[in-house]
Parts: C-alpha cells; structure tokens; sequence
C-alpha cells in the first residue's frame, strides 16, 4: 500500500495534472477546486480600505487518536424525522463524519463548498453525516426547526442530525464547528480514523480561497487505497455550545 509523504502534499497545491504519486488531484480539480500556491496570489498595492473582520473566539480540534473507532449513535434528522445511526453506514468503505451548525461564521464561510465536496465524493462511495450538538438554550437558531430549515436552503446531500443531548459530541471529543472525522472501513472490520483536520487553510477574512484541499486529499487517499499523511493540521471554529450548568 503506498504512502502519501509530506512531500507529495506540498506538490499537490497547484494541482495543475494528475500525477501517479497523488491521491487524485485529477479529480479534485475536476471537482471545481484550484489549488493555487499562496505565494503566487497575486496583490494590488493600494490605499488601505477599511474591511469588515469576522471575529469569533477560536476552538481548535483535539480529541481522538488516529485509529479511534466512531462511537455508537442514534439521532434524529430534523428535515426528515428519520433517525440514523451508525450502522446505516456499514457498507460503505468510507464515512466522514462533520460537526457543524448553522450560525458559526467558521461553517457559513464554507458551507456551499462542504456541499460540493460532499456531493462530488458521495457519487464515489463515501458516506457523510452530519451532527448539530449546539445548545439551543444560548444558541436557539442553532435548533432543530432552524437546521431542517438550513438543510433543505442548501440542499444538503447529507443527513443532517440533532444531538440534543450533546453525548454523540462528548463521545467523539468533538469541541468546535465545523470539525471533520474521516473513518475508513477494510472488509469487515470496524471504522478506524484515519483524518481528523481541517477543510483547508482558508478562514473567515484572512483572503485564503476555499479549495476544500486538505480534506480532499485525504478522501482521495481513503478511496484509493493510499495511506492518509499522518501530518494533519487541526480544525479551526467555534466552540461547541454546552448546555449551561444548572444549579439545583
């Protein structure tokens, strides 16, 4: 089983043609995403402009090691009113798992592009979900009527689940949105982690396209049957909303 070093990563930015030594940047580009090395952006040296910044406190992703296997979990789908649970998933030979919400600008500034992702790999064979854990008592946009509403806007491709009690989040150690958990499954065995990064290096008004490359790559390598970099930069987004303390 071939390895895809560090060294490869760092060569797959332009993703200008496929190579025999990626994990398919063919069809990352054919997806619509265009690698560009940062260094070759091109700048205009102007009067400063006043820009409008997105601040919002900052949670990056810990949590489980790589080889965790995905707890077990039932929830229900808000759009629908099914309810999933992990071994809908046991046939497929890949399942990333997305911990998102509605108002958290770190998702909205990637949300059209996770759906893109999500339904370029989906037609390969991939299984997505994704899980809302927010507490609606200090985030009540973040509920149940609001995610199905947020569901059928952007046509997820994905069911997208409500885990009111926050105990699917505590068992993946889950603490920020978005966060992405990509499990592969060999044969018969369990899901085993093999990803648990970032989408790609663009934030909220740092001016970084979202090009999904992170991400990409490591589904690419999953579905090849390539080895995922071990080197991974964690997730960047906000904090998990936990339900307040209560005093009795």
């Amino acid at each position: 089983m071939a390895t895809v070093s560090s060294v490869t990563v760092g060569k797959l930015a332009p993703l200008l043609r496929p190579t025999r030594t990626t994990c398919s940047s063919f069809s990352i580009s054919k997806m619509g995403f265009h690698f560009k090395p940062i260094g070759n952006t091109v700048t205009e040296s102007v009067v400063p402009t006043r820009k409008f910044v997105v601040r919002a406190a900052r949670t990056l992703s810990q949590g489980p090691s790589l080889g965790f296997r995905p707890p077990q979990f039932q929830l229900p789908e808000p759009l629908t009113g099914n309810v999933w649970n992990l071994d809908d998933f046991e046939t497929y030979p890949a399942l990333l798992v997305m911990f998102i919400c509605n108002h958290c600008p770190f998702v909205k500034h990637l949300k059209k592009d996770i759906v893109k992702l999500t339904n370029f790999y989906m037609k390969k064979g991939l299984a997505v979900v994704a899980i809302s854990s927010n507490s609606v008592a200090t985030h009540p946009q973040d509920g149940p009527q609001f995610m199905a509403e947020e569901a059928k806007l952007f046509n997820y491709p994905f069911p997208y689940l409500y885990d009111e009690s926050q105990d699917v989040a505590r068992d993946f150690g889950a603490v920020c949105t978005p966060e992405f958990f990509l499990f592969k499954k060999d044969g018969r065995r369990p899901f085993e982690l093999v990803y648990h990064g970032q989408f790609d290096d663009s934030r909220p008004s740092n001016n970084v396209p979202v090009n999904g490359r992170d991400l990409s790559l490591a589904i690419d390598c999953v579905l090849s049957g390539q080895l995922v970099p071990s080197v991974q930069k964690p997730s960047v987004g906000c904090s998990i909303k936990w339900h307040p303390e209560t005093n009795v």
